[in-house]
């Protein structure tokens, strides 16, 4: 027997080393693999993305902006020289198919509002990656900045737009991570110290969750190939990873400690019963996460659907890595774990006679707890009815340091911040014959001064527009020789039968002035010309409708598929509705505490921000609730599975609760703290939606393992007493007193504690 379980060991290690020599090396990299830019499959904004692509050639169809400062308005003879030079200068790069600018066109579009500079809509070749085509342009804009200053001492060159603001972001989320794990580990590591008393056994779960999220991270690498992955999935997977990663493995680990201390039993032996005691506790306390984030997958949203495929990735490898990797280091180095320092004596054991104390308040005065605790939770709670869903402008909640950010600013800085925001509408006339049909024409300057009626509109870049009183004068056929090429391909189809107006909004709409033009725009009733409306705004009201739309969905697929796995688990529906009361609740708080701080703007100055942004980014809501609401269930398994294991000893129903908590209460409260740190170390990042989430998630698991795990919980499992176990198992004696302390003075467990 002990000869087969060698070689099963050894099997595990060679598979084990197999996967992580083919994973971990694709995770180096990853966030150039990943998209920033979120997408609706089948929305409007969608449709118009993919009309663009398939059938228009516009040389402008994938751009950026060059926002030109300090150098004189092209409205000036001056300005126009030096725009030619810089036109000149940007269409000599390798990078660049394409200008628009006040050149091509006299638009003044193109000019400041007052003072100086001017921008320049620069299209990029299909061919080549985004990030490496802008790494090329800005090289080449530093040296023309550089030759620009010696006439212009002000002279500023910066790029901007969806391509530029995609590849900033792509960096700063890569960096964001590594200065949260760079912030989250030493404190990880101190808890953990802190916890154990000894270095290597904190060491275990920090590797454990480095693997973890190397493993989560490589295998997302290789999915990018069968389809796009969000940025986001980053952040998700080294987040959960360093979370669970630890939880899992402090748990083995401390299981792994208790048995050792029981006797005189070798590593190896120890290392097997952990494994076995712990396993199945780590494996249900990975489905019910696995469950939470599954359920991401049902919002028709891009980036959902890829933090559905990352969650899961982390997930499974850090359960796979706590039960079976784990296990095979405890049982080759697990016998040095024992060599504690001299102070950290009472804290080798999980059980302690502060929990001991605290276990015996909680079965004695159970009603009291629930008061004590409950009610200020449930105050918090009620702030989530306030809840806004908003879009703060780009400029406001970009990283300050981002050059894309800044120059956003400088176009806000000219009078044109709204550029940001340009709607893409896509117009097509019915008629036979085409766009420059005397019919179709007629049609398509009806929808441009439809459009341009609309007191939200400050301006329109289209045909019509641009050819001002010829619109009306000339024939249509000759339309097309009146403009130049380039802003033909810009704004006409290949098939001639469709034009696209870029209509820029008035600067300085609110987000819900935004998306009401979004609406007014798609409900145009025109008799015989098609409009469908994209762009920026666009996506922004589709992306809120399909999440908006599937959060009650989400909701009840997650807790009732819960509620169904923890009801045959624990043979208990007591129980699992309990816990999925309590995790609701949880969660709730953590919404009111994102309104008081994100919305209210209470301690918001703690997190950088100099104002409150009036709400959350539409996605943090389904993005907490799912994630918390799996990582909640941790605990409530951990403490859940010890009062289990001493009823099965024959302990009545308050002493069971008593010796659940003196044996949970130190690893949930040591594994919520790291939690915590790690979702806090992420809250301090630079890019707000994920300061949203680490604030929404360190809350919710600081107050799911404090007050719910270790007071509420236990308190209503006192109350509920035989009951807590129907229809499964009612068995077991009347309430009787307390148990004694379940350590000995040494800090060694007492066989009173397992009786």
């Amino acid at each position: 027997m002990r000869s087969h379980s060698s070689k099963s060991r050894r099997l595990a290690l060679v598979v084990g080393c197999a996967v992580a020599a083919v994973l971990l090396p694709a995770a180096r990299g990853i966030e150039a693999r990943l998209e920033v830019a979120a997408r609706v499959p089948g929305s409007g904004s969608a449709t118009v993305d993919a009309l663009l692509s398939e059938r228009f050639d516009s040389p402008l169809a994938r751009s950026v902006v060059l926002v030109l400062r300090g150098v004189p308005s092209p409205g000036t003879a001056e300005g126009q020289r030096v725009l030619r030079e810089v036109r000149a200068a940007v269409l000599e790069s390798e990078a660049v198919r394409g200008t628009l600018s006040y050149l091509d066109r006299g638009d003044s579009t193109f000019l400041p509002r007052d003072g100086d500079g001017t921008y320049v809509v620069v299209g990029l070749h299909p061919d080549g990656r985004p990030d490496s085509l802008l790494t090329v342009l800005r090289q080449d804009g530093d040296r023309l900045a550089t030759a620009l200053r010696a006439r212009y001492p002000a002279a500023t060159l910066r790029w901007t737009g969806e391509v530029a603001l995609n590849s900033d972001l792509r960096r700063q989320s890569a960096e964001g991570v590594r200065r949260a794990e760079w912030r989250a580990l030493p404190l990880s590591l101190g808890l953990l110290l802190l916890a154990f008393g000894s270095p290597l056994a904190a060491v275990l779960p920090v590797a454990a969750a480095l693997l973890a999220i190397g493993l989560a991270l490589g295998a997302s690498a290789l999915l990018t190939t069968l389809f796009p992955l969000s940025i986001l999935l980053q952040n998700l997977v080294t987040m959960l990873g360093l979370g669970l990663g630890i939880d899992y493995a402090l748990l083995t680990v401390s299981r792994f400690r208790e048995e050792r201390a029981q006797g005189a039993v070798p590593a190896v032996e120890a290392a097997a019963r952990a494994a076995r005691a712990t396993g199945p506790t780590i494996l249900l306390s990975g489905l019910t996460v696995a469950i939470g984030l599954a359920a991401l997958a049902i919002v028709p949203v891009s980036e959902h659907r890829a933090l559905a495929v990352g969650g899961l990735l982390v997930v499974a490898s850090s359960v796979a890595v706590a039960t079976l990797v784990l296990p095979l280091l405890l049982a080759r180095v697990g016998h040095r774990l024992t060599h504690a320092w001299p102070w950290s004596a009472r804290r080798q054991t999980p059980g302690g006679t502060g929990w001991d104390r605290w276990g015996g308040f909680v079965t004695r005065q159970p009603w009291r707890v629930l008061l004590i605790g409950g009610v200020p939770v449930c105050l918090l709670a009620a702030q989530a009815l306030r809840l806004t869903i908003t879009l703060p402008p780009p400029a406001q909640w970009l990283p300050a340091e981002m050059e894309s950010a800044r120059a956003l600013r400088d176009l806000e800085a000219m009078g044109h911040g709204a550029e940001a925001q340009v709607l893409r509408v896509v117009v097509e006339p019915m008629a036979s014959a085409g766009l420059f049909s005397d019919t179709g024409w007629a049609e398509v300057r009806g929808v441009q001064r439809a459009i341009h009626a609309d007191s939200a509109v400050a301006r329109i870049r289209s045909l019509p527009q641009l050819l001002g009183p010829l619109a009306a004068l000339a024939p249509p056929s000759r339309v097309p020789a009146l403009v130049p090429p380039v802003v033909l391909q810009h704004h006409v189809s290949r098939d001639q039968r469709a034009t696209v107006f870029d209509v820029v909004p008035r600067d300085g709409l609110s987000p819900d002035a935004l998306d009401a033009l979004v609406q007014r725009l798609r409900a145009l009733e025109m008799a015989r010309v098609r409009v469908q409306v994209g762009g920026a705004p666009a996506l922004t009201v589709d992306y809120r409708a399909a999440v908006a739309g599937r959060f009650a969905h989400v909701v009840a697929l997650i807790t009732g598929i819960t509620f169904v796995v923890l009801a045959i688990s624990l043979r208990s529906l007591l129980v699992p509705l309990k816990a999925l009361l309590l995790n609701l609740l949880a969660v709730a708080a953590a919404f009111g505490v994102l309104t008081l701080m994100f919305q209210d703007g209470l301690g918001v100055a703690l997190l950088g921000l100099t104002a409150p942004t009036g709400g959350v980014f539409a996605a943090i809501p389904t993005l907490v609730f799912c994630t918390v609401f799996g990582l909640s269930m941790d605990y409530e398994v951990f403490l859940i599975a010890r009062v289990r294991e001493a009823r099965a000893t024959g302990a009545s129903e308050l002493d069971a609760v008593r010796t659940g908590l003196a044996r949970t209460g130190g690893v949930i409260t040591h594994a919520a703290a790291i939690m915590v740190v790690v979702f806090g170390a992420f809250s301090a990042s630079a890019f707000l939606p994920v300061q949203m989430l680490g604030v929404g998630l360190a809350t919710a698991v600081l107050l799911d393992a404090t007050v719910m795990r270790l007071a509420l919980s236990p308190a209503l499992l006192v109350l509920a007493g035989r009951w807590n176990w129907w229809p499964g198992d009612r068995r077991g004696a009347t309430v009787s007193p307390p148990l004694a302390p379940t350590s000995s003075p040494s800090g060694h467990a007492s066989p009173a504690a397992d009786r």
